[in-house]
């Protein structure tokens, strides 16, 4: 695997851990979005901490994070945990969607309404929302800025589920098109981009707070209990 240019110190390598934030408060199922005020929940907030104590011992010298509270709250333990403070990247937020604010899943909500199926008619680009490859670009840059501030160490970087899915699908060559099921990035996972010099030269996925993850929302069909969080826009 190689995406982007061989340049400045080609034999130095840098890591970009980007990961999804903890789990919301978000009781009513809104697919929050870009919108503010949602906030971690109580084991969000014990997630954050859990990747925290994870990576103490690692050369982490920048924590950057989406400016939404959900990802700073995320960010900050780590943050403080290496004695730096948190930065905050625009570019790191969570995708646009037509639906924010809206109660969204299969078989209630806004797929219910005829008026919004005209949302749901090309899910390559897609039409519901930010288009994949503008993703791709902040992502990217996202990406490239926080590499740069940590050349030669390592980085954290806290961002969204669709964002990281859709620039790690880049560097890894996939189509960007996806069923949103089969999204490798559960939450406070860690999707880890190392670069020679400038360029990614592998990527790695970890989960070090898999065991605080509701079942039905770590994959494999598991059903959400009556009241559970859905984690939407997240």
């Amino acid at each position: 695997m190689s995406r982007g240019s061989g340049t400045a110190g080609d034999d130095e390598l840098t890591v970009v851990h980007l990961m999804r934030h903890g789990e919301v408060h978000n009781p009513d199922g809104v697919l929050y979005g870009r919108a503010p005020g949602y906030h971690l929940s109580e084991l969000g907030r014990r997630m954050a901490d859990r990747v925290a104590e994870h990576l103490a011992d690692r050369d982490i010298t920048y924590v950057v994070a989406s400016p939404l509270e959900r990802a700073q709250e995320t960010a900050t333990p780590i943050a403080k945990a290496h004695g730096l403070d948190l930065a905050a990247d625009g570019r790191l937020i969570e995708a646009a969607n037509i639906f924010e604010g809206r109660t969204f899943g299969v078989g209630d909500g806004a797929l219910r309404r005829p008026a919004n199926w005209k949302y749901l008619t090309n899910p390559f680009r897609p039409s519901w929302g930010e288009p994949y490859v503008d993703q791709v670009v902040r992502m990217t840059e996202a990406l490239a800025a926080a590499r740069d501030a940590a050349r030669g160490h390592e980085a954290v970087a806290v961002s969204h589920q669709l964002p990281i899915w859709i620039v790690r699908s880049w560097a890894e060559r996939r189509r960007l098109w996806h069923d949103p099921r089969r999204r490798q990035c559960t939450l406070a996972s860690l999707t880890s981009f190392t670069y020679r010099g400038d360029e990614i030269v592998s990527v790695g996925y970890s989960e070090p707070a898999l065991d605080l993850v509701p079942a039905h929302l770590r994959g494999g069909g598991a059903k959400a209990p009556k009241g559970a969080s859905k984690a939407f826009g997240a």
